[in-house]
């Protein structure tokens, strides 16, 4: 048996980088109580509360992650002017994040997801949110202003483009921005949704799920299949994004199945299984995935195992109730425990 305690060199690098996360921000609230009974006036449980909590949500939950794992990051977009936008930029800043490039916008309410839970179980999810493109053309390009800035500088090296579908994100707005951080050097990743096919070309990575990566590609989801070689249309998919967009890694969740590595560069997809050890709630898990991956890969890692310390912290955070960052530490201690035939 091998392990993977030879990945933690890369982990002790985090700490040297700077990540920019651009997209949708987002406030996650959790309202905390015990379900005892059911309601007289519908067949609903009835919800005593014991407490609410808040968490970085959406983009802001990468760069929850990114801090987490030991690394700086910057976070761009924008907030309401309201209550929850000064509550989640204050999560930020209070996390250690550089929020200069999060804006008020004027016309917009803060973007937030309330999670009812009863009996440590989600009862209900309550989303507050405006999913139309940004109108307020001076915010939008003070924001584009100071994220081409912040590329032309060099004062970050990666960018995370972090899409949820709430309109701060468009093809035009994607595609400018990766090529003037491609051209400075800069390592790009896309996070996408599939409900914006923005086929920007020449990405660093992107990481969609498996169903994400069908919706994309317009290839027929078909049900999963191991070992990959007979998962056929899934490899159509992924042959359609690598080549199709220009992209040099394309990382794939796949649930329980673990994870799928394609690359321009190898001819032949690496497979790694899940690390998961207990799934209690798989919010935020992409946003983890997401920020390792990237880190893993500035640190030096060849794609594989950047993918593979992924994985590891995806079946952390999976093991948590609520959205919750992977942190080092604990990162570093499943790595010393962890084994793999």
């Amino acid at each position: 048996m091998a392990n993977d305690t030879y990945l933690r060199q890369y982990l002790e690098r985090f700490s040297k980088y700077k990540v920019a996360v651009i997209g949708d921000l987002m406030l996650d609230r959790y309202i905390i109580g015990k379900a005892n009974r059911i309601s007289e006036e519908a067949p609903v449980p009835v919800i005593k509360i014991d407490h609410e909590t808040k968490a970085m949500g959406g983009a802001a939950n990468v760069v929850a992650n990114l801090i987490g794992l030991g690394s700086g990051a910057s976070a761009f977009g924008f907030v309401g002017n309201d209550e929850h936008g000064d509550s989640l930029k204050g999560l930020m800043a209070d996390a250690g994040a550089v929020t200069v490039g999060v804006i008020k916008h004027p016309s917009r309410t803060t973007a937030v997801k309330t999670r009812v839970m009863g009996n440590h179980q989600q009862v209900v999810r309550i989303d507050h949110e405006d999913t139309s493109p940004y109108a307020n053309l001076e915010s939008y390009n003070e924001l584009r202003s100071n994220i081409i800035e912040t590329l032309q500088h060099r004062d970050c090296d990666a960018v995370i483009f972090e899409d949820y579908a709430k309109g701060l994100l468009n093809a035009e707005f994607i595609q400018e921005l990766n090529d003037i951080a491609r051209q400075n050097n800069i390592l790009t990743l896309l996070d996408p949704h599939p409900s914006n096919n923005f086929q920007t070309r020449n990405l660093g990575a992107i990481t969609p799920n498996r169903a994400e990566a069908f919706g994309l590609s317009g290839i027929y989801q078909t049900p999963p299949a191991l070992p990959l070689t007979e998962d056929k249309n899934l490899l159509q998919a992924a042959e359609k994004l690598l080549h199709g967009w220009g992209i040099d890694q394309l990382l794939i969740t796949l649930g329980a199945d673990g994870m799928a590595l394609f690359s321009r560069a190898e001819k032949q997809p690496v497979h790694i299984p899940t690390k998961a050890q207990a799934v209690y709630d798989v919010s935020g898990a992409g946003d983890t995935v997401t920020a390792a991956f990237l880190l893993g890969m500035l640190a030096g890692a060849p794609p594989a195992e950047a993918a593979s310390l992924a994985n590891h912290a995806a079946g952390i955070v999976v093991g948590k109730v609520g959205t919750l960052p992977v942190q080092a530490e604990e990162l570093s201690q499943n790595l010393e425990l962890s084994y793999e035939e």
